[in-house]
């Protein structure tokens, strides 16, 4: 199955750091933004990836992850011109997708917790239309918000409402079928002039055809999108690194360890980051009996 990371946007909220880079380029903690995403879809078990950027941030994930190859990846990319909407993604990777099942996820979420692999597996032998990833949040007014009926299934989606049915907020991670694409050409831009992504779930969930998953109290799921949610995600990171010795989202090893990459490829990564603060921590991974 293939996966989008969409790191499009203007990140105005994190100007002026933003001003000439892409904000899922900025550090958060150990590593940059975008690999928390890229590790999500690792553990899901995707090797082939787009990612799509503005026109001017491109050219930087291109340096930064090449054609994924040395993670037993195939990287291609794509550009969104102007920022109108998460289910614009699904339009411009349609070639991409190739009519096949589809990941997508925003290239400012964190997603941590034990199981999270088993988590996204179960979410795709499941799928039989979308699936969208549901996380308890004390201010649910801020996001897309899930509502339940008494059996557990979705029931409704609404976009910032003043009085939320539930604290459950819509994550940005999604699973798409085939239709996806053709789905959200026939969405109309909102009022902001956007391809809403909470209208393209709603589409599905009209169809009796969206599931949808609750991240319960093991997980932790993080956005990155202003200055405090930045600074929290990066102490988060610190936190379980310093406590555990492991590391969250080493994409190295995570590629090793879902064997994306041999023990032999796996060494060499560790050899050429031998003199980075990364590199004793592949050489333990590379030692372990």
């Amino acid at each position: 199955m293939k996966g989008i990371i969409l790191a499009g946007g203007s990140g105005t909220r994190l100007a002026p750091l933003t001003a000439v880079v892409s904000k899922q380029l900025l550090p958060v903690y150990n590593k940059p933004m975008v690999h928390f995403p890229l590790a999500t879809l690792m553990l899901a078990g995707t090797r082939e990836i787009l990612i799509i950027s503005t026109p001017r941030d491109i050219g930087g994930f291109k340096i930064l992850l090449g054609d994924g190859r040395r993670l037993g990846l195939k990287i291609s990319y794509a550009v969104q011109s102007s920022p109108r909407g998460i289910a614009e993604a699904l339009i411009i990777g349609e070639k991409f997708i190739g009519g096949g099942n589809c990941w997508l996820i925003l290239g400012d979420n964190i997603f941590f917790g034990h199981g999270l692999s088993q988590e996204l597996e179960a979410a795709k032998l499941e799928n039989a239309g979308a699936t969208v990833f549901g996380y308890s949040v004390s201010d649910p007014q801020r996001y897309g918000v899930l509502a339940f009926d008494d059996k557990g299934a979705p029931k409704s989606i609404e976009e910032k409402p003043a009085k939320p049915l539930s604290n459950y907020a819509v994550t940005g991670l999604y699973l798409y079928d085939s239709r996806a694409s053709e789905f959200a050409r026939k969405l109309k831009p909102s009022a902001r002039g956007e391809l809403e992504i909470t209208s393209l779930n709603n589409t599905y969930l009209s169809k009796g055809e969206l599931k949808a998953r609750k991240l319960g109290r093991g997980y932790a799921w993080l956005d990155t999108g202003t200055y405090d949610s930045l600074l929290e995600a990066a102490n988060f990171i610190q936190a379980i690194e310093k406590r555990q010795g492991l590391q969250v989202a080493c994409v190295e090893e995570i590629a090793y360890r879902m064997g994306f990459i041999s023990r032999r490829q796996f060494a060499g990564l560790s050899r050429e980051m031998a003199a980075t603060p990364q590199g004793p921590y592949l050489k333990s991974v590379l030692e372990e009996q």
